[in-house]
């Protein structure tokens, strides 16, 4: 309980005192686009090493060499907000994740997402799910990774299963031509959501797959790449699941 209680205190600092901070990067971007860009980046990664920090996560990565460098879509699976933060926190490049729209209403928070490229997905509108996706095309166009869920929400089941991956998020690799790079991870929901409000030290397992590019596959490959990229992610957590 301790550390959550931190973690809060933490967090409603870094929203208040990194309120001039968005003023500064706001000017910044007028003259430098691209210097405000990776500012963003790195001052959001640093708040979330320093959760990482304080929750006492130990991680074994995997595969990280896996990862091009150009923009690609990064597929994972989802059981723990704390995947955002783990994730989040590696990148090298600029990186918008694809949230979902109630996390609009958040004041500074939203704020920073939508400085990191974060795009918001009304779930309940196919209309407006599709125009989030073109967004997220025309980003990996301007050389701006991005990540999304496919499961659509948070997995609360057992530990090594998956919810069916939604296919409308493969449309960003399909259309854009990019590479999808598979984020499989082990263990995160151990961190806060099975022992809720506790967070616990806990020792997590990503693995970062090869690179998969859709032009490359096969026409029934490419035509069901959901679950092709679901398969790949399903047998590396059950792979892991003997190092956690």
């Amino acid at each position: 309980m301790f550390r959550f209680i931190c973690i809060v205190i933490f967090l409603i600092l870094y929203l208040i005192l990194t309120i001039p901070v968005l003023i500064a990067e706001w000017i910044i971007g007028k003259f430098n686009p691209y210097a405000r860009d990776i500012s963003s980046l790195r001052i959001v990664q640093w708040g979330f090493k320093v959760i990482l920090r304080m929750s006492g996560v130990r991680t074994t990565v995997i595969g990280e060499e896996n990862i091009p460098d150009e923009p690609v879509l990064f597929i994972g699976n989802h059981r723990s907000y704390f995947d955002i933060l783990l994730t989040y926190s590696r990148c090298k490049r600029l990186t918008g994740y694809i949230a979902k729209k109630e996390m609009e209403r958040y004041l500074t928070l939203t704020t920073w997402m939508k400085r990191v490229y974060c795009l918001f997905l009304d779930r309940k509108d196919p209309k407006e799910g599709l125009k989030t996706i073109l967004t997220a095309i025309d980003d990996i166009k301007r050389g701006i990774s991005i990540c999304i869920f496919p499961e659509g929400t948070r997995n609360s089941g057992e530990e090594l299963t998956l919810l069916p991956f939604k296919d409308g998020a493969f449309k960003i690799a399909t259309k854009s031509g990019c590479a999808i790079v598979p984020i499989s991870m082990n263990n995160t929901a151990e961190i806060f959501e099975n022992h809720l409000p506790k967070v616990k030290k806990t020792h997590v397992v990503i693995e970062y797959g090869k690179p998969i590019y859709p032009e490359e596959l096969d026409k029934d490959t490419k035509r069901h790449i959901g679950d092709y990229v679901e398969n790949i992610i399903r047998e590396t957590i059950n792979k892991n699941a003997g190092l956690v």
